[in-house]
């Protein structure tokens, strides 16, 4: 319903209870509070309370999620830092052998594969 229409009718219902100038000042008050309260209900207005409540909590929470995607674009970054280096490491690399702790060839190893042959 436009905006126009509804104070429109909200004017009629007004002029409609305010043409019977015997009432007390106190029913009059109370039926143009009674119209105006539907037709703001009608609205569905919210209170500058819940308004300002509201933008609070959508703040923190923008800040909440930049600061989030900030952490997802460091771990992203960290990873495929970590990616890259296997790879780069693994194209200079010479094949890989066993050590034992003294860092000579592992012979169990080598005797293993003797013995298969």
């Amino acid at each position: 319903m436009a905006t126009h229409d509804l104070f429109s009718r909200l004017a009629q219902q007004v002029g409609d209870r305010l043409q019977d100038a015997s009432h007390a000042p106190e029913d009059i008050q109370r039926s143009v509070q009674g119209v105006m309260r539907g037709a703001f209900d009608r609205m569905e207005l919210v209170s500058r309370e819940d308004f300002d409540i509201l933008m609070e909590v959508l703040q923190r929470t923008r800040s909440r999620v930049e600061s989030l995607e900030a952490q997802v674009a460091a771990l992203e970054a960290a990873l495929d830092v970590d990616q890259s280096a296997p790879v780069a490491a693994a194209e200079g690399a010479e094949p890989a052998t066993e050590h034992d702790a003294n860092g000579d060839a592992d012979e169990a190893s080598a005797s293993d594969t003797s013995r298969k042959s």
